[in-house]
């Protein structure tokens, strides 16, 4: 259940200098615009200053250099008012406890190994040789397959399936529909093209380091000769695709709708905008930045920020738009001056 914390007691929380009244009593959040007064809001960047100027929050997490705008009495003056807000929806808004306990509809094969406190919801299956660890969270419809491990603490929201040999870390969220371990998108061309495609069969793992989070209905493949891996921290967005024997490295953003092809290299720390595409087998160095609907075909080096089809420097990228902009504006008055030149000539 949600509970209440005053203006004072909110700023002891994140650490803040407070302004004005701190007996306001906050009971929920809300963005700047619809705001009440008993609403906590925050002003994450300048452009958000008129929803500032005219709104009704009880207080509002703020910048320094934005302590002494117009706009409602109580404020707390932080360093990141958005890491700030994280903090207090936390506290207003507490985990529920985690279940324990094994569901009746509940199936456990023969060898399976259940840590301390595991909780299998409604219907959950965990298949021969698998391994749950302590406080381990199931909830309803996931598959657990034959020899698949599970790190402790790590939690399985309704219709995740874990293929056979399969391996996730500790504190690893995996969100409604993920798939982790199916076979990749490998095939051969039949010998004397007869009988289509041969399949090319997937031996690897798929393996999962500690700390990651995967959204909603997102695959990640098993390898074929090698194993998928996805590194320590890394947090993948919904529908994302995973190909076989991707290496994705530490502390990752992947955003929807992104597409890894098979055995593309992720280096640490790199972040993947929405609907980006990466071709198979490019390496992306550490710390880069593709843009959205940016589609990747070759290396790139560390650090480097590219968008575009085909993905170039994103400052290279801007200029050629600039570019072609103010050629619209040249071809209209080129238009112009033939026009004027037939006109003349008549």
């Amino acid at each position: 259940m949600p509970r209440s914390l005053t203006a004072a007691e909110v700023a002891a929380l994140v650490e803040g200098t407070l302004i004005g009244d701190g007996q306001v009593t906050l009971s929920a959040v809300a963005p700047l615009d619809r705001a009440g007064p008993t609403e906590l809001s925050f002003l994450a960047a300048g452009k958000y200053l008129p929803y500032f100027h005219g709104s009704r929050a009880g207080a509002v997490l703020c910048a320094r250099e934005h302590q002494a705008e117009p706009g409602p009495a109580t404020r707390i003056v932080v360093p990141d008012p958005h890491r700030a807000m994280s903090r207090v929806v936390r506290a207003l808004f507490p985990e529920p406890p985690r279940p324990v306990g094994i569901e009746p509809t509940a199936s456990v094969a023969r060898g399976a190994t259940l840590g301390r406190d595991v909780y299998l919801g409604p219907h959950v299956v965990v298949e021969a040789g698998a391994r749950l660890g302590d406080r381990v969270v199931a909830h309803a419809g996931v598959v657990v397959g034959a020899g698949a491990e599970i790190g402790e603490d790590s939690t399985l929201h309704p219709h995740v399936v874990l293929y056979p040999r399969a391996v996730v870390g500790r504190r690893v969220i995996l969100h409604a529909g993920a798939r982790i371990g199916s076979d990749g998108f490998g095939y051969v061309p039949a010998p004397g093209g007869v009988g289509g495609h041969e399949k090319t069969p997937h031996h690897g793992r798929c393996l999962i380091g500690d700390d990651v989070e995967i959204g909603a209905n997102s695959t990640v493949d098993r390898g074929s000769v090698d194993d998928t891996v996805i590194g320590e921290g890394t947090k993948i967005d919904n529908l994302v695709h995973v190909g076989h024997n991707v290496r994705i490295g530490k502390r990752c953003l992947i955003m929807a709708q992104v597409g890894l092809a098979g055995s593309a290299r992720i280096e640490d720390d790199v972040i993947l905008a929405g609907q980006a595409g990466i071709g198979g087998h490019l390496t992306i160095g550490a710390g880069a930045r593709v843009g959205a609907q940016s589609g990747v075909i070759g290396d790139l080096e560390p650090g480097v920020m590219v968008s575009g089809y085909p993905a170039r420097r994103h400052r290279d990228v801007m200029r050629a738009a600039s570019a072609l902009h103010r050629l619209a504006k040249i071809v209209d008055e080129l238009e112009e001056l033939v026009e004027r030149g037939r006109s003349q000539g008549q």
